[in-house]
């Protein structure tokens, strides 16, 4: 058997187990549950639609029988209006595809939601969160990373998470959270900086470390997907550089987690849409 006509069987019998898991001992077919529907903002670059749409993949492969659908803020199609327009009057939940809280989460989300007929829930940012970090080390080991070094190496050494940036003070705080997990993770310094809007740069708070004596410095990738921000900070990495979280398996564990915890808030959800939580 080919590994192409395996998978096809893999997916083929993960989607009868979704059928069967619809239908209860007695035969009655049970409620369809609330669609995820994962909110990612849009790129210009192809590589980042691809890579959403495989992750997505990764969710349907993790929860056969979950309704999974995608909407976009800006850029690309679907659009998160159209996709919840597509829904109906059916319940969903809202994942941002999301690092951390700001003008998208806070008020681009939930407006979009409310304008809806859908019976909308609005999940909290993916991050903090420690499978994030989870994923950000994965990513550091594929891309040369060593986990045991003698102590002048690690004297040496640092990482620059590299993020988007936002001028929301709070998406700082989140971002910030996440690079001190990563440094107790490491055991290296872990400074965040960003590719545009907030201070300091990449390239600024490399040029701090090395004043530091940090002259061994990877850039964390802490970007969803592939694009032109990704791109622009990996370029100035003076060692290594990650690759973006993309489909790590952590990504669609993080993603249904939200989706579970806005379910279980549900008793204290507004009709339309409620606001993001930062449940761990």
């Amino acid at each position: 058997m080919t590994d192409s006509t395996a998978h096809l069987l893999s997916q083929i019998g993960s989607r009868l187990a979704g059928q069967l898991s619809l239908v209860s001992l007695d035969g009655r077919r049970r409620p369809a549950p609330p669609a995820l529907v994962v909110v990612a903002h849009g790129s210009r670059d192809p590589r980042a639609l691809s890579t959403v749409r495989a992750l997505l993949e990764r969710v349907r492969e993790r929860r056969p029988g979950l309704p999974v659908h995608l909407g976009h803020i800006e850029l690309n199609e679907p659009l998160l209006p159209d996709t919840l327009a597509g829904l109906g009057g059916r319940e969903a939940v809202l994942v941002p595809l999301l690092l951390s809280r700001g003008y998208h989460i806070k008020r681009d989300i939930p407006e979009m939601a409310a304008a809806s007929d859908a019976h909308a829930r609005v999940a909290g940012a993916l991050g903090p969160h420690p499978l994030l970090v989870d994923a950000l080390y994965a990513r550091l080991v594929e891309a040369g990373w060593r986990a045991r070094t003698d102590e002048e190496t690690r004297r040496a050494s640092a990482v620059v998470l590299a993020a988007a940036g936002s001028r929301d003070p709070e998406s700082r705080v989140d971002t910030g959270r996440t690079a001190d997990m990563l440094a107790e993770r490491l055991g290296v310094p872990v400074v965040p900086a960003y590719a545009t809007t907030s201070a300091p740069t990449v390239p600024d708070a490399i040029r701090s470390l090395a004043a530091r004596g940090r002259h061994r410095v990877a850039v964390a990738s802490y970007f969803t997907a592939p694009g032109r921000f990704a791109t622009e900070c990996a370029e100035v990495a003076p060692w290594i550089a990650s690759a973006p979280l993309g489909t790590h398996p952590a990504m669609a564990e993080l993603l249904l987690h939200r989706y579970d915890n806005a379910l279980r808030g549900a008793g204290n959800c507004a009709t339309s849409h409620t606001q993001p939580a930062l449940a761990m």
